[in-house]
């Protein structure tokens, strides 16, 4: 991993952390274009924007017909890679606007953000891990009950800048998912950081400490492991 205990960011300065509260999706996505634009154009620095969604549907470039919910449910189509996936109220998203150094290595930037969120995990007390194959942040079969994704992760780079991102499921309702084939993956099932501590963990609880370790990931002194 070449960028491990560098910074993967072109600035050194500290991103603007940017918490929105609850918003739709759609003026989200534009105001993602917005700051990526302005950021590959040099007129902005980092940004890293953090949020929930009402609940909305949004299918990644990869997402088969099979995949999509079969009772109408709206999807939304983005631009970002990954298959489908949910997000809602009880659920943290991130979208981080970030300026990639040179050389550009995209799986390292996906690495960093699985292992902030590994982080974040490991410290409520929920064992993580990634899982060969597959992105996002992942709770072990065990008990009877499968792989069960508790984060995803589906981003897009285009002029070395990022968007879209991450989401983490803190207390969010599980049942959306089961509406659709979660990332396209048939085999595995979805988890929340309440569903695994048996105790209310909501999007304001890890608010703060996930900001800290996106950011120390990003620039390195958060080590990939």
């Amino acid at each position: 991993m070449p960028f491990n205990g560098q910074s993967l960011r072109r600035d050194p300065t500290p991103p603007e952390i940017r918490r929105l509260g609850t918003v739709e999706y759609s003026p989200t996505w534009e105001l993602q274009r917005t700051l990526a634009e302005e950021r590959a154009d040099g007129l902005r620095g980092d940004t890293v924007l953090l949020l929930e969604h009402p609940a909305t549907y949004t299918a990644g470039k990869r997402t088969e017909p099979s995949d999509r919910p079969m009772d109408g449910t709206p999807v939304v189509d983005v631009d970002r890679g990954g298959r489908i996936t949910w997000h809602g109220p009880g659920q943290l998203v991130g979208y981080p606007i970030i300026a990639l150094s040179d050389p550009i290595d995209v799986m390292e930037y996906v690495r960093r953000v699985e292992q902030a969120l590994i982080t974040t995990c490991s410290r409520l007390g929920v064992e993580v891990s990634r899982v060969e194959g597959r992105s996002g942040v992942w709770c072990a079969a065990s008990d009877g009950r499968p792989e069960r994704k508790i984060a995803a992760i589906g981003i897009r780079v285009q002029r070395g800048v990022t968007m879209h991102g991450f989401s983490l499921n803190c207390d969010c309702d599980l049942g959306a998912f089961s509406r659709i084939v979660p990332c396209g993956i048939v085999d595995a099932g979805v988890t929340s950081l309440t569903e695994e501590l048996g105790r209310t963990v909501t999007v304001s609880d890890v608010l703060e400490q996930a900001t800290s370790d996106l950011v120390e990931a990003l620039d390195g002194r958060l080590p990939v492991v």
